[in-house]
């Protein structure tokens, strides 16, 4: 034994059994090194001797250990890279992440329910346990998906929201700011326009007074009185005459006639010049 395991640097009694490798070493098989591993097997005796001499340079015994070390390396610079892009979310669109999410989990939660309500009495002891955990635990992920991903807010793509009805109007006011650097996002109604703001917030936002579902007035107040929102500054966009849009301007920040000029702008473009610098 003590011939075997000078020669070979392994152990002929391992935990109090006779290794499998001093057997074969007994009836004359052939028995590998321990820095040559399985190597010798597969590779040319050229390569061998360069393995060899990699690992006696490296420290890195087994080329096993040589992946994982690669592998740790490879996470490691491209580390920042994955950070930018978790924090790109916003580009995903994190809602649409937490939809994927809920859609299989509600046929989850629901038959598993569906199971323990209507079922329970057929179900042995180790079913219904095992669906009692399944709903449980679909409940806790329905709670971090919500306490998570359902309040995260990202940065926009966009600068201004236009909470517009008529899509000429759009395409005409997207080319305006677009022809000054800024970006400009359409959204056709007034629901929508809220349920935008709650999947990114703009640096301003315009808003038409008569939408077809919601009126102007009510979406301005919302949004102001609501601490998330309301320094985002609101400008009404609106063919409603100047004294009449004054009574009820409330605490939008200014107001936009229709037809209008493209100097009408001027005070929005000056906004968003100074909030860029500050940023």
């Amino acid at each position: 034994m003590s011939q075997y395991e000078k020669g070979t640097g392994k152990y002929a009694v391992w935990r109090g059994l006779v290794t499998e490798g001093f057997k074969k070493w007994l009836k004359g098989d052939k028995i590998y090194l321990r820095d040559k591993e399985r190597i010798s097997l597969y590779v040319s005796e050229d390569t061998k001797e360069k393995w060899l001499k990699y690992i006696k340079n490296n420290e890195t015994p087994t080329i096993s250990k040589l992946i994982r070390k690669a592998v740790e390396f490879f996470i490691e610079s491209k580390k920042d890279q994955y950070e930018s892009d978790l924090f790109k979310i916003g580009s995903l669109k994190v809602f649409n992440i937490s939809h994927a999410l809920k859609e299989p989990l509600t046929s989850i939660k629901g038959y598993s329910q569906l199971l323990l309500e209507n079922y329970k009495d057929k179900l042995n002891d180790h079913i219904l346990d095992t669906v009692k955990n399944i709903f449980d635990q679909s409940i806790l992920l329905e709670n971090k998906i919500i306490s998570f991903l359902d309040n995260i807010k990202v940065e926009t793509e966009y600068d201004v929201l236009l909470i517009e009805d008529d899509l000429a109007t759009i395409r005409l006011i997207k080319q305006i700011f677009e022809s000054r650097g800024f970006r400009c996002k359409g959204i056709v109604s007034g629901s929508k326009g809220l349920e935008e703001l709650g999947n990114a917030i703009p640096k301003l936002i315009l808003l038409d007074i008569i939408l077809p579902d919601l009126d102007g007035y009510k979406i301005c107040e919302t949004i102001k009185s609501d601490n998330e929102y309301k320094d985002i500054p609101v400008y009404f966009l609106t063919a409603i005459a100047a004294s009449e849009v004054e009574k009820n301007l409330g605490k939008a920040n200014g107001y936009i006639l229709k037809p209008f000029n493209f100097s009408d702008f001027e005070p929005i473009f000056t906004l968003l010049n100074d909030k860029k610098v500050k940023n």
